[in-house]
């Protein structure tokens, strides 16, 4: 690991290699005025749309295709490479406009970061919920024969599992993600691996993939609130909207304690905060 400070020959000190950048403010008006900003959003959307289109297509694909036989059409495995191949794809495409959060959990584990202002953390969120709602809208209208018949797409609890159990499952796997998100995106490992672009989103993309493996037998993995809320509006199903708050609450928790894991334990930020305020208070 690359140290912050490194002692030079003489035994003076280099300056470190990365410089952190300054927390975002909470409010931002100024955004607002620039068209950095609603590029961003337009981003936002139209990735978050491509996002579940793709999926859910995949899913309602494999469901119309597989018949009576397990081993039939693309099965678990290809469901969850769909899902972590699409967020490789758009975080590595829009990743440079917006930042490439597609996904309101990372947005709001970035916010409580101070990585994005609460303006841009509520507008990214709407711009992706809309995104959603779209994408799941065009599966709907191109495979409208068996949207329905194979349940939307949609994240509802499985049938075994208590809600305790599915809530456990979408804070630990959205834990994972953000707190993937948050290691690839460090500002000390993006000075070390700059010659690697592709690192960061292929690293979030894999995390996708591992955590629908994992649960796609609990919930049908959510991890993303935009993702679950798009295919609940267009399915309008009752079990659906039922399990609703398990695909927000826990993904908004697992992102919490991501965001104070990296922050405060990894990156030292309470200690720093400490010796901060120690220095302070013998001036």
């Amino acid at each position: 690991m690359t140290k912050d400070v490194e002692v030079a020959e003489h035994g003076s000190f280099s300056a470190k290699d990365y410089h952190d950048p300054p927390p975002a403010p909470l409010f931002d008006s100024v955004e607002l005025t620039k068209w950095s900003f609603y590029r961003a959003l337009i981003a936002e959307f139209i990735a978050t749309l491509l996002f579940l289109y793709i999926t859910v297509l995949t899913v309602i694909g494999y469901k119309s295709t597989v018949g009576g036989d397990p081993c039939g059409g693309v099965g678990i495995l290809g469901i969850a490479w769909s899902f972590g191949g699409m967020i490789f794809i758009l975080v590595y495409c829009t990743a440079g406009i917006s930042g490439g959060h597609i996904n309101p959990a990372v947005t709001f584990g970035l916010f409580l970061a101070r990585k994005v202002s609460l303006i841009r953390a509520i507008l990214y969120m709407v711009a992706q919920c809309l995104g959603a709602i779209c994408g799941v809208g065009l599966v709907k209208a191109f495979q409208s024969a068996y949207y329905n018949r194979y349940g939307g797409g949609a994240n509802e609890l499985s049938t075994g599992y208590s809600k305790g159990t599915g809530l456990g499952a979408e804070i630990i796997g959205t834990f994972v993600l953000v707190y993937t998100v948050f290691s690839a995106t460090d500002p000390k490992r993006s000075a070390r691996d700059s010659h690697v672009p592709v690192l960061a989103p292929l690293l979030i993309g894999f995390a996708v993939f591992m955590v629908h493996l994992a649960t796609i037998p609990i919930t049908g993995t959510g991890i993303n609130p935009a993702r679950s809320l798009g295919a609940a509006v267009i399915y309008n199903n009752e079990k659906a909207w039922d399990d609703q708050w398990i695909f927000w609450v826990g993904p908004f928790i697992g992102a919490a304690i991501a965001a104070f894991y990296h922050q405060f334990i990894l990156r030292a930020g309470a200690v720093k905060a400490l010796g901060s305020f120690r220095s302070t208070t013998h001036v």
